[in-house]
């Protein structure tokens, strides 16, 4: 069964960074897309950047610039590295799948509290 382990996210000022890392067991991360998704309370899931699994990447225009995704294939690892943090950016994190249905189990995410 896919487990995935979290490091990275916290607390941190308005204009601050963070860099979350997710590593993937139990399956075949390089053989697959993947994506940081983001949820605030009240609000729907929403993919906040993707890359591809030859390298092509894609973000959400509101963190276009300051978010910058990467994967590292031979440690199953995925990061995003978080720059100009605003508090609008305040949410819990996961890594998952993008672009199908198939996902690997949600869990608890990562929380990342920007303060103003």
């Amino acid at each position: 069964q896919a487990q995935v382990e979290y490091s990275g996210g916290g607390l941190v000022h308005t204009g601050g960074s963070l860099n979350l890392s997710c590593v993937v067991s139990g399956y075949s991360f390089s053989d697959h897309d993947m994506g940081w998704f983001r949820q605030v309370p009240g609000k729907y899931r929403e993919l906040v950047a993707s890359i591809r699994n030859g390298g092509i990447t894609n973000y959400q225009a509101s963190v276009k610039g300051r978010f910058a995704i990467s994967r590292d294939n031979a440690k199953n690892t995925l990061y995003l590295q978080m720059n100009n943090l605003e508090p609008e950016d305040t949410a819990v994190y996961w890594c998952n799948r993008p672009f199908t249905a198939i996902k690997l189990p949600w869990g608890q995410g990562t929380q990342v509290t920007v303060s103003s």
